[in-house]
């Protein structure tokens, strides 16, 4: 009997890249692909472990599933991902629920772990996370044939002081240039329009590799010029290493989305030096403003962390301040999350869940109200809109503009149009909302 296979993905986008990669591995074994984990033989949990909500959800994912082997057709559970390379050990003698695990570097030998764990073995393989992805492996899309984001690097060598994923990615690794326009290559070829560079420090990327020189720009130039590939769009960009050759190609290259995804932490110096992060508030006061001021009509999203090990009512109140000044037209807030290992969770001052609970909703009761107000001015403009999906219900197609990315930002409404999913098309928005738009296709 073919055995009947199930990824569940959890955490970020480059977990889901990885995903994708054992499902075309498993695809090329022969085994059969399913959606329902009700039906599967095997699953395959894919975790996330950087901060305490997700380990929670990853391990309560794993136990719920593995009641299937009582009441569905379960033969092996099997967990890759953060969690297992950072908790091995754990993972195994704790939960016998178990029948094998693979870490971050070691996931293409997922075949053989599958075989092993039907073969009733246990199979660990979890060593150093130095996977690159130089050669081109096999990749199943799990999300709409038109968008997808590829890995550029892996790895950081950053070290701030309340991040886990040096622990668990290892150190920073550029792919080469000709391996991501190989895949670009291969994945215009499916249909994808629309590529999302990620990697932990895009901006860093290609100084491994190229004598110490950054490669981002000449990187995202090239992958703009593959045939079929209409928008590049840039996440977690380092604020250190953002060169002003980088801002000047996103200007001028009308493939690449006016939109960068620069993570900043926080505002404070503060905080910013006990979190061991680049630059000071002065640093990103300039680069925010050379940005605006060069690629005219650029999003800016960012993530900001609150309550930080020593962040006074004063630090937070400044943090306030500045996410009022400085407008961005997306924002993410974070709760500081104690993880083991990293040199924060030993500093004093650790600050009350409920305090640091109190203040993420108070910034983003800021942020929407910023929101609100960056959106209207687009009320009248025409922006150009990648279609995604029809509600039929309300006979309006719904998609993104350059200025929001897939899952993670805002929706435009379209009415007034019949159009193919995937398109991308000029619509004249007439209503503003606080995170989404509604507009008028122009055909």
């Amino acid at each position: 009997m073919t055995e009947k296979v199930k990824i569940v993905t959890l955490g970020c986008e480059k977990n889901m890249v990885d995903s994708e990669i054992m499902s075309g591995l498993i695809d090329q074994r022969g085994y059969s692909l399913v959606e329902q984990a009700e039906e599967a033989t095997v699953i395959i949990v894919n975790t996330c472990g950087f901060i305490d909500a997700a380990k929670e959800e990853s391990v309560n994912t794993i136990l719920d599933l593995a009641e299937l082997k009582e009441t569905g057709k379960l033969k092996a559970l099997i967990v890759s991902g953060c969690l297992t390379q950072r908790y091995k050990q754990t993972l195994m003698e704790e939960m016998p629920e178990i029948d094998g695990i693979v870490g971050t570097g070691d996931f293409y030998n997922i075949n053989q772990i599958v075989d092993e764990a039907l073969g009733g073995k246990k199979p660990a393989f979890v060593g150093n996370p130095v996977f690159n992805y130089e050669e081109i492996l096999p990749r199943k899309l799990s999300t709409e044939k038109y968008t997808t984001y590829v890995k550029i690097a892996e790895g950081c060598d950053n070290n701030c002081t309340f991040c886990s994923i040096p622990i668990m990615r290892g150190a920073f690794r550029s792919r080469s240039i000709e391996s991501v326009i190989a895949e670009v290559t291969a994945l215009a070829a499916q249909g994808v329009k629309e590529i999302s560079l990620i990697a932990q420090d895009s901006t860093n990327y290609g100084t491994d590799l190229y004598d110490g020189e950054y490669k981002l720009a000449e990187l995202i130039n090239k992958v703009s010029e593959v045939p079929g590939i209409e928008w590049v769009r840039l996440h977690y960009a380092y604020p250190g290493f953002f060169t002003d050759e980088l801002i000047e190609m996103m200007a001028s290259n009308p493939k690449v989305c006016k939109y960068i995804d620069m993570p900043l932490q926080h505002s404070e110096d503060t905080v910013l030096k006990r979190m061991r992060r680049p630059g000071r508030n002065r640093d990103t006061r300039e680069l925010i403003a050379k940005i605006r001021s060069r690629i005219p009509g650029v999003a800016l999203r960012t993530s900001l962390i609150v309550g930080f090990p020593g962040e006074t009512e004063e630090d937070f109140e400044r943090l306030c301040d500045f996410v009022r000044e400085i407008k961005f037209d997306r924002l993410g807030v974070f709760t500081y999350s104690k993880e083991d290992d990293t040199p924060a969770s030993r500093l004093p001052n650790q600050i009350d869940e409920e305090v640091k609970e109190w203040r993420a909703n108070t910034l983003m009761e800021i942020q929407r109200q910023v929101s609100n107000e960056n959106n209207g001015k687009y009320v009248g403009q025409v922006l150009d809109v990648l279609i995604e999906s029809y509600d039929g219900r309300s006979d309006v197609f719904v998609g993104r503009s350059q200025y929001d990315a897939p899952e993670i930002d805002g929706d435009v409404y379209v009415s007034n149009c019949k159009v193919d999913i995937g398109e991308i098309i000029p619509v004249r928005i007439t209503h503003a909302y606080e995170y989404d738009m509604s507009g008028e296709g122009v055909l």
